[in-house]
């Protein structure tokens, strides 16, 4: 059963430079108790989408398109609607806890505040119970519901952001770079939890992330995004290991395999930078960096079509059962 479903859905900031385009057309689902993984560059929209979702975009955004949750569309909710939804319906994991928590209040009561404002019988005491429950379900004593946040470590910190994500039972979780600035073990650990979670209570999960090779390992699905659109689309790790874009190519290269000696980083798969959003190229947007380009890809822009089972990608050179591999 569809959980989430993105229907054409665009997103242009206005500025100062005027109208920036951040998310352009993007067509997405996701099942219930599904993982799906969007991996990109900074920049290329990944974040712009996860904060659409709950309407939490700044009022310089504007948006068309659809969000459905459940069949219902987020877009057109009233804000009483949308309030409600949130946290209960679907709830978000920010990037850097450190800073998406209440620096002067301490961790048990930021945890227990969304349950007593969607569950109307629910006493503090009560809360605050259940807020040291879900302090230990994710790992951490239920003595931490006294600490402030400066109190917790980079990693405890983020276990906080999980809990109070899973406060309202939501049928929906997106983490938004949840393992970022985190050494490895700390990261394996969260990772961990998280699928974990996905597996015992059947919620849908968008996992945000720069790094594909974390994707592969914890999703069902995987999406790359590149100025705005969706480039490859496939199981997470096929995506991962047969690229069927060149962008998803770099994505894979610039990480070692562990354990393989013949597996080297190369950080020079991908040259150049992002394209500015106000002055994008004309055809396909990724072709000034693209090694593999033909002369069609200068004029036209390609659309995201089959190139496999269960694998779509917005590629000439992939469409045409070419190698992609830079």
């Amino acid at each position: 059963m569809t959980l989430l479903e993105f229907k054409d859905l665009h997103v242009t900031y206005r500025g100062s430079r005027g109208r920036l385009p951040a998310v352009r057309g993007v067509d997405l689902r996701v099942d219930a108790g599904e993982t799906l993984g969007i991996a990109g560059e900074s920049g290329c929209g990944k974040s712009t989408l996860a904060m659409a979702v709950l309407r939490l975009l700044p009022k310089s955004a504007e948006v068309s398109g659809e969000i459905l949750l459940d069949g219902e569309d987020l877009l057109k909710m009233g804000w009483g609607r949308l309030r409600a939804v949130r946290w209960t319906g679907a709830s978000i994991v920010f990037q850097g806890a450190m800073h998406s928590l209440n620096a002067v209040q301490r961790i048990g009561r930021q945890i227990a505040e969304p349950i007593l404002v969607h569950e109307a019988k629910t006493t503090p005491a009560a809360a605050a119970k259940r807020a040291e429950a879900l302090l230990e379900r994710v790992g951490l004593p239920p003595s931490r519901a006294r600490s402030f946040p400066h109190e917790l470590s980079g990693g405890q910190r983020q276990r906080v952001m999980i809990a109070m994500a899973l406060a309202c039972d939501p049928d929906l979780i997106i983490a938004d770079e949840a393992t970022t600035a985190l050494d490895v073990m700390v990261q394996a650990q969260v990772l961990r939890l998280i699928s974990d979670l996905v597996t015992e209570r059947g919620v849908g999960l968008v996992m945000i992330s720069h790094d594909l090779s974390v994707l592969s390992a914890v999703c069902d699905r995987a999406a790359v995004m590149y100025a705005g659109r969706i480039v490859e689309e496939g199981p997470a790790h096929e995506v991962f290991a047969h690229a069927r874009h060149p962008y998803s190519a770099a994505l894979g290269a610039a990480f070692p395999v562990i354990g393989d000696p013949a597996a080297r980083m190369n950080p020079g798969g991908l040259a150049g930078d992002p394209p500015d959003p106000a002055r994008l190229p004309q055809g396909c947007s990724f072709r000034p960096r693209c090694a593999v380009a033909v002369e069609r890809c200068g004029a036209e822009s390609p659309e995201l079509l089959e190139v496999g089972s269960a694998r779509v990608s917005a590629c000439f050179v992939a469409q045409e059962g070419m190698p992609v591999v830079l």
